[in-house]
């Protein structure tokens, strides 16, 4: 099996709604999406995937969606305020956790046809969190 990864460095806000803690309020962090795509064979060229190819599809999303946006759930009472002034937000309809944007940010590469197997988001220094979906197990008879 191979695997190559690569890193993202971006910038976002976002809250938790139904949260008692500090991260009920808007606040930003320095993240980094840590992407790994894996297969079994290499490609004609020897690789899993070129990574200037995973830089331009999945870096060009994340700036242009996702970097210095608000990533805000789809009832957060301040949407209104922000769109009304201008204000770059990325809706989405669960809570913006370090999970569920780790998650959204799996789904886009996947949805492109990359052979993606997990990403890490770097919310803090010191924390991330990991979207890996589920494999079946195959048994042999």
């Amino acid at each position: 099996m191979f695997q190559v990864t690569r890193e993202i460095r971006f910038c976002y806000g976002h809250r938790l709604l139904n949260y008692d803690g500090k991260c009920k309020h808007l606040h930003g962090h320095n993240g980094r999406a840590v992407i790994t795509l894996e297969a079994d064979r290499l490609d004609a060229l020897g690789m899993v995937v070129d990574f200037s190819t995973i830089k331009r599809v999945v870096s060009t999303w994340i700036d242009a969606n996702l970097d210095h946006r608000m990533i805000l759930h789809k009832d957060d009472p301040i949407l209104p305020t922000l769109r009304q002034q201008g204000e770059p937000v990325y809706v989405i309809d669960v809570n913006p956790t370090a999970e569920n944007i780790a998650k959204l940010i799996y789904d886009h590469i996947a949805a492109q046809g990359f052979p993606i197997t997990e990403v890490k988001l770097w919310e803090t220094e010191d924390s991330f969190a990991v979207y890996r979906p589920c494999r079946e197990l195959k048994l042999e008879k």
